[in-house]
């Protein structure tokens, strides 16, 4: 029995560390950011590992455009930094997880 537990304990020890390790990961991720871009660079979008946008730069040119394109080229660069924010978060929890996807992880 008493090896069950002590078993049991190790897992638990583990878990934690692992949890630890997330929190970190977690951190560093709200500092990182990408960046993304649309209409040849004319919008650019950065987001950071939260999946938070943390900033947009429109250059003057776009603006004289017709409105529905400007907010398609908004739109367009910021679903790309999300999904380069999502990218991001999920190379650093691969190095956690040794690879492995696990749901509801992140």
């Amino acid at each position: 029995m008493s090896k069950l537990f002590g078993g049991m304990g190790n897992m638990l020890k583990q878990a934690q560390k692992m949890q630890a390790e997330m929190k970190k990961i977690q951190e560093g991720l709200a500092q990182k950011t990408v960046e993304a871009s649309s209409g040849g660079g004319m919008v650019k979008v950065v987001a950071n590992g939260k999946q938070e946008i943390i900033s947009i730069q429109i250059e003057p040119e776009v603006l004289k455009e017709d409105k529905s394109m400007v907010e398609d080229l908004v739109t367009a660069a910021v679903n790309e930094a999300i999904q380069e924010s999502q990218k991001m978060v999920q190379n650093e929890m691969g190095r956690l997880t040794g690879g492995l996807n696990i749901p509801g992880l992140f």
